[in-house]
């Protein structure tokens, strides 16, 4: 799969973009704030029916205007697919090959992409709710019932907690209402916990393969265990018992949404022991592992945006990555980096051919 051509409109600080790709490697190059990382975000929204910056649609249209719109052309098994997401005037609007979704979740996983860019971080150094989100992003892609149970969840939760404030300030509790909404909660959250223990058994082997690649199989211990209330009590159950304090904090304190996936190094909590080479070499290798997943179990190579991640990077770890790049490991890349003369050093040093861009206030030039 690959992506034949990007089309712009009133889309963050493009007015206007048209653009025509190859299979291979584009390195988008140019000043901060050009516009280089919004070229990647079309592409993920493409993909995921949103940003991966910005939550707000609105937002990502062009200053002062209430619409924008994205069209790509995928070639996926010798088709060409049309793809375009339009917003305006607060409704957004997704089709493929002319065809509008009833669902925005009936698109993802279609178009596979992972990225990688320097928000990352918080993968290591935030809370559970970026690596939950991080797991869920790969499961959506992969398994349709799994995020069709996600999104029900999400809403059966923020109704059982409007329904939680409700009866707090009125000071009666309708049982027998939210009894309905433990039950389904439940059992959504249910599918939700057994689906994530099974993925990471499956994850966790290719992680720790690229791990070792990447320190050079120097016998540290990296791990992932999951954390979840549902390893400890029955969901229903643990509802039910916990209804008072749910009552008193206003919001619903059991269930999958407050599981986490903790990253350990060597037994220690990679964000408190883990050096900064550590941590890097940890990160890069989640999102190896999420791209060899993609790729067997789509049955297609997904794209891979890499968004300046030369300056988050020392020398060895983008040899490296550089080394399973001129292995032909990935399909289409698209890379962004802000120092042009690095770019393409490190792109001569690996032997790997790409195309290159200049990018200027928005205004793009080939070569």
């Amino acid at each position: 799969m690959f992506l034949q051509k990007l089309t712009l409109f009133n889309f963050k600080n493009y007015r206007e973009a048209s653009l025509d790709f190859g299979e291979g490697i584009h390195c988008f190059l140019g000043k901060n704030g050009s516009g280089k990382t919004n070229l990647l975000d079309a592409i993920y929204y493409l993909a995921f029916t949103k940003s991966a910056i910005n939550p707000s649609d609105q937002q990502n249209a062009l200053k002062g205007q209430d619409q924008f719109f994205v069209k790509g052309l995928f070639n996926k098994d010798s088709l060409t697919n049309e793809v375009i997401c339009s917003y305006q005037g607060g409704k957004k609007l997704f089709k493929e090959n002319g065809n509008e979704y009833g669902k925005l979740s009936e698109h993802i996983g279609k178009y596979p992409v992972v990225m990688v860019a320097p928000g990352d971080i918080e993968l290591i150094w935030g809370g559970s709710e970026p690596r939950r989100k991080f797991f869920d992003s790969m499961l959506a892609q992969l398994d349709r019932l799994y995020l069709e149970s996600l999104i029900l969840y999400s809403n059966l939760l923020k109704q059982r907690n409007s329904l939680l404030k409700f009866f707090s300030k009125k000071g009666t509790v309708d049982a027998d209402l939210i009894a309905t909404y433990d039950e389904r909660l439940s059992q959504n959250g249910n599918l939700i916990h057994a689906r994530r223990k099974a993925f990471l058994t499956v994850f966790f082997p290719v992680f720790v393969k690229f791990y070792n690649y990447l320190i050079n199989e120097n016998g540290e211990l990296a791990e992932i265990f999951y954390r979840s209330d549902l390893d400890k009590v029955d969901f229903q159950d643990g509802l039910k018992r916990n209804l008072q304090r749910d009552l008193l904090a206003q919001r619903t304190g059991v269930g999958p949404h407050r599981d986490d996936f903790v990253f350990l190094l060597n037994s220690g909590e990679l964000k408190r022991s883990g050096s900064q080479g550590q941590q890097k070499s940890f990160l890069i290798a989640l999102k190896l592992a999420e791209f060899q997943l993609l790729r067997e179990q789509k049955k297609t190579l997904p794209l891979l945006l890499l968004d300046d991640i030369f300056d988050k990077l020392d020398d060895e770890r983008i040899y490296k990555l550089m080394l399973l790049i001129s292995q032909g490991t990935f399909g289409q890349l698209f890379i962004t980096d802000a120092r042009q003369e690095r770019s393409k050093t490190i792109l001569k040093d690996a032997g790997v051919n790409a195309d290159l861009y200049s990018v200027e206030n928005a205004l793009i030039t080939r070569g």
